[in-house]
């Protein structure tokens, strides 16, 4: 048969030539090409000071320009942040830094996180606008840990050589997991002497105490009560009896969170007939795991006592798994109270939490770092009574908080996303902004005269942020820390998941002492 090709492109000599050297050139390119490939480093920067580390598609590092890291959901405050942030003069400010994993894919951490960077830039936004004239100005950075915080090592080794010009890194707020990368995280920064504040860390073990050999973290400062301090605010409020209830724990170990809040429920529940029913979650919490079939034998075991009580120490993923079992149990005729801690926040917005277990009596109450209606709602409780008066907190500075926000929502100072009173609920954008708020008050404290402040003096602040004066006004209540950092008698609002919208519904005001703090606001002797 007659090859076509042949007489266009190797018949002639010439045709034989032209042809030699299109199919020599194309070799050597190709060559060239694949020898460039193997040798030249792939390019795997985000953005300037952005990159994804080998064996990663996690953009990690630290970026004050707007950067939002290549989750959509956070574009529109990492824009505002870094709008903010051209605005400000090369010799004005000093930088505060958001520590978080911001590009985790597990979804009530994608919500935590964009309401971490909304309240943070709001109380930004306050500090520049709103504090007539006060400096230093406030330059915000975010700082990406990568999913679960795995990624922190780099991220803090870049934080500690930004203590200089241009940057002048003067506090780390955010911090918002108890867990052991964040632990090592804290340990590692306030080793450097970089003051931290703590937005949402509520383990025990991450914090300061009074003994000789218990400041582990010198220079951290938290604004959410320690687990201990919502496990006592929880039973304040009363009708929980010991012999009627038992406790259902994570045996897993290394998750801070979990061990102090077991370890707290397990004080409380000194009398308990029952002894503690286990399950242990994967390695990575946010995993179902088989759990959710550990909680439908262990609902089994519960039908089996007389207790009405039943004390959760666990994340919210097991949590959920658990209400989801006990709304299914046999024993449908009998009312059960499950009490946990602030992980009950994530389950608002949980699409696979059976809303159903909560009409089944099944009541669910968790104590929150915040909630929209605790002060609104207090306030109107307290005009009731006559002469009382509303210590702890206010209806004001809530007010002020909100008025913010609506500000927010459009330009030149925003748009942020969404901030509506639902958006609220689960406490994150609250306890947010008031960490940043007292960042901000720790470093303006230490400025002297219109020098800016030295990185040492910043944590100084905290044993003098108390008092009527000195104590921080926040949206979630007052913030008055003790001689270690740590809030004394914060607020804890007590708030109960609802089968219908809204999902998370504002039960109770309750104080770790019983009892709101009085008006100065000063801590007792250790």
């Amino acid at each position: 048969m007659r090859n076509p090709l042949r007489y266009r492109l190797w018949w002639t000599t010439r045709q034989k030539i032209l042809t030699s050297v299109v199919v020599g050139a194309l070799l050597v390119t190709a060559g060239w090409y694949g020898v460039d490939r193997l040798t030249t480093p792939e390019d795997r920067s985000c953005a300037a000071g952005v990159a994804r580390p080998e064996g990663s598609d996690e953009c990690i590092g630290v970026s004050g320009t707007g950067y939002d890291f290549g989750r959509s959901q956070l574009t529109a405050v990492a824009a505002a942040i870094g709008r903010e942030n051209k605005s400000l003069k090369a010799d004005s400010y000093v930088t505060v830094a958001l520590l978080l994993p911001l590009t985790s894919t597990e979804s009530s951490m994608r919500t935590k996180v964009l309401h971490e960077l909304q309240g943070a830039y709001a109380a930004q936004y306050a500090a520049n606008h709103d504090a007539n004239g006060k400096v230093p100005h406030i330059r915000v950075v975010l700082a990406n840990t990568g999913t679960n915080s795995v990624r922190w090592q780099p991220v803090v080794d870049r934080l500690k050589k930004m203590t200089d010009a241009p940057d002048r890194l003067r506090a780390v707020s955010g911090v918002a997991i108890s867990s052991t990368h964040t632990k090592e995280a804290v340990k590692a920064l306030t080793g450097a002497g970089i003051p931290v504040v703590g937005s949402t860390i509520t383990a025990d073990d991450i914090a300061n105490g009074p003994g000789p050999d218990d400041n582990p973290f010198p220079g951290l400062a938290r604004v959410s009560p320690t687990n201990n301090d919502e496990a006592r605010a929880l039973t304040s409020i009363g009708g929980v009896r010991a012999d009627k209830a038992l406790l259902v724990q994570d045996t897993r170990k290394g998750d801070h969170y979990t061990d102090t809040l077991k370890s707290a429920f397990n004080t409380l529940l000194e009398g308990s007939r029952y002894e503690p029913q286990l399950f242990t979650s994967r390695e990575d919490p946010n995993d179902e795991g088989f759990t959710a079939n550990t909680f439908e034998q262990i609902t089994h075991l519960i039908c089996d006592t007389d207790a009405e009580t039943v004390y959760f120490a666990g994340r919210h993923v097991q949590l959920r798994q658990f209400i989801n079992a006990l709304g299914a149990r046999g024993c449908q005729n009998r009312a059960f109270l499950v009490l946990t801690g602030d992980e009950g926040s994530y389950l608002g917005s949980d699409k696979k939490l059976d809303r159903d277990a909560l009409r089944r009596k099944v009541t669910v109450r968790y104590a929150a770092l915040a909630h929209p209606d605790t002060w609104p709602a207090t306030a109107a409780a307290t005009k009731k009574e006559k002469g009382g008066e509303l210590t702890g907190g206010s209806e004001k500075d809530y007010q002020a908080f909100t008025d913010l926000l609506a500000r927010l929502e459009k330009k030149p100072a925003g748009p942020i996303g969404p901030t509506a009173k639902d958006d609220l609920t689960d406490g994150q954008v609250i306890i947010a902004h008031d960490a940043m708020t007292l960042a901000v008050a720790a470093v303006r404290r230490a400025t002297d005269g219109k020098q800016l402040p030295a990185l040492e003096e910043v944590g100084t602040q905290w044993p003098l942020t108390k008092g009527s004066q000195q104590r921080v006004n926040g949206a979630s209540g007052w913030i008055c820390l003790d001689n270690h950092g740590n809030p004394h008698n914060k607020a804890v609002p007590l708030v109960e998941l609802a089968a219908d919208p809204p999902h998370q519904r504002f039960a109770a005001l309750a104080w770790p002492e019983g009892k709101p703090p009085e008006s100065t606001c000063l801590t007792p002797s250790s």
